[in-house]
């Protein structure tokens, strides 16, 4: 009897999916989530299938340690990982956080390359007891321990050997081998795993992680050659987000495994359905818009515009893709979308998209998509999801809320804007000039609201073709070493640049009341891990 693909799968190693959006991720500049957001994305990630979730660093702030803790205790599959650096205070602080986890694991490590090992000042021997000393305190605290050398692909090979060899017999139950500054390239990347796994008493008794960030672009070829050569736990972020140009991205490798199961018969147990709903609430959250050529998730990953390629999908798909939009859960059905369309079309498509809105949530959506089937003549996937996740960025508690706004722009200047913004309840008007119409319009908003924050980031992004579509806007600010982002979509672009810039201010408000001082992710010293 023939063996089915389900059969045959079940036969093939698993690789396991470990995910730090909420730790690695949110270590952008920018990127800082709320707690309801954290605990979102988290429950959304276990609902996917990734297998562990690194869910924060406990000890750089009460709100970190708090949304871990919250995030262990409602996990219903995933293991929750908390990350500590290589001291007790650090470790202990993890365990308090993920104890209550079904599945909880302990996540340490300290920098082992030359340079790394400077900064603390630790000679070979001493960071050699070091990590002796502190796996071995995890380890009598939790079952479940993962270590990390930061800096592996730049550490001596012999030095790399010795100090994997400490901690497996500390008790780590997974070694970690982080590309933490994204040098290392994938023959290296295979080569460093082979050595480990034959040069090391009690290799073949824990599993291997590699950790890849993408400063050379490799991140995924990286971890993929890490894998082919034993590595058996890929650590990655939704959308590459992360430190520096970012790390492995979930969507590439998972995809990667199965769309290239001949050379690469590896499973996860990853729901695929799920990665475009999830891709698209984390560039939301983060305030980092998905790049348009971006693999995967971007939104020309599956579009044609060569007439050789359009001739040949139209006569048979599989010529120009290699994949399916359904297996990430694109919908494929094509329901057009205007304004005939009721609560009921509007309600199904949002379910195709991966949302299942409140009855309340749903309404204000749909006002909101039936004001803009008005201005368009056709209201696509990408136009209801920009409005779903401009809805999501919305707070009935906001101290910030645009009420209205009217420009005067052209060749001659200056430009103008006037503007009735509530701040606190309480509705005001005021107009102001500006060097073009959005500087006219946050000048309105500085002059209602005054505040020190600069402006870091402005970035507009059509959502859909023409000249009707939608504009995605992205504002960064900074102001005292705190850094938010607000995002908002509108077919009307000032409009969308003035909301974002409002949603931005008020995430800075929430960061001015709840951050006591250096109470920062980004403030712990020695962070940037692994």
């Amino acid at each position: 009897m023939a063996q089915t693909v389900a059969d045959q799968s079940a036969k093939q190693p698993q690789v396991l999916i470990f995910d730090t959006t909420l730790r690695d991720g949110e270590q952008s500049p920018g990127a800082t989530m709320t707690h309801a957001e954290k605990l979102e994305i988290a429950g959304l990630l276990d609902e996917m299938g990734v297998d562990i979730i690194e869910a924060g660093f406990p000890i750089a702030s009460e709100g970190d340690f708090a949304a871990v803790s919250e995030i262990a205790k409602n996990a219903r599959n995933a293991t929750i990982c908390g990350l500590a650096r290589a001291n007790y205070k650090d470790i202990d602080r993890a365990w308090e956080a993920v104890k209550h986890a079904k599945s909880p694991r302990i996540h340490t490590f300290i920098g082992t390359s030359p340079l790394h090992r400077a900064i603390p000042n630790l000679d070979m021997d001493q960071m050699a007891e070091r990590i002796h000393q502190t796996v071995t305190h995890a380890r009598n605290l939790c079952d479940n321990i993962q270590w990390s050398p930061m800096d592996a692909t730049r550490t001596e090979a012999d030095y790399l050997c010795r100090v994997v060899e400490i901690a497996i017999r500390a008790g780590a139950t997974t070694i970690n081998i982080p590309d933490t500054v994204g040098y290392t390239y994938p023959m290296e990347s295979a080569k460093i795993i082979r050595m480990l796994l034959e040069r090391v008493p009690g290799a073949d008794e824990i599993i291997f992680a590699t950790h890849c960030h993408n400063d050379l672009g490799m991140a995924t070829a990286n971890s993929l050659a890490a894998v082919e050569a034993g590595a058996r736990q890929i650590e990655c972020t939704i959308n590459g987000l992360g430190e520096r140009a970012g790390n492995t991205a979930l969507e590439e490798v998972v995809m990667a495994l199965r769309v290239r199961n001949d050379i690469l018969p590896y499973r996860t147990g990853i729901d695929t359905t799920k990665i475009m709903h999830l891709s698209r609430r984390v560039s939301t959250v983060s305030g980092f818009v998905v790049q348009p050529n971006k693999a995967i998730v971007g939104k020309n990953a599956f579009l044609h515009e060569s007439g050789i390629h359009q001739d040949g999908v139209l006569k048979n798909v599989e010529t120009f893709e290699i994949m399916k939009p359904e297996h990430i859960g694109l919908n494929a059905k094509n329901i057009v979308m205007g304004k005939h369309s009721g609560r009921a079309a509007l309600r199904s498509k949002l379910a195709e998209l991966g949302y299942d809105l409140a009855d309340n949530q749903l309404n204000d959506v749909f006002v909101r998509f039936k004001a803009l089937a008005d201005r368009k003549k056709e209201v696509y996937d990408e136009d209801i999801l920009a409005l779903v996740a401009d809805e999501q960025t919305l707070d009935a508690h906001d101290t910030l809320v645009l009420k209205k706004l009217r420009v005067i722009c052209g060749t001659d200047g200056p430009q103008e804007a006037d503007m009735v913004m509530s701040v606190d309840g309480v509705d005001h008007h005021i107009d102001a000039t500006g060097d073009g119409p959005v500087d006219a319009a946050f000048n309105c908003v500085k002059q209602l609201f005054p505040h020190k924050a600069r402006l870091q980031v402005y970035q507009v992004a059509a959502v859909t073709a023409g000249t009707d579509a939608q504009a995605t806007v992205s504002v960064r600010l900074e102001e005292d070493g705190r850094i938010v982002t607000g995002m908002s979509a509108d077919t009307d672009t000032i409009v969308a640049s003035v909301k974002a810039y409002i949603n931005a201010l008020n995430r800075l408000i929430v960061r001015r009341t709840k951050s006591a001082p250096n109470d920062d992710l980004k403030s712990v010293s020695y962070i940037d891990a692994p």
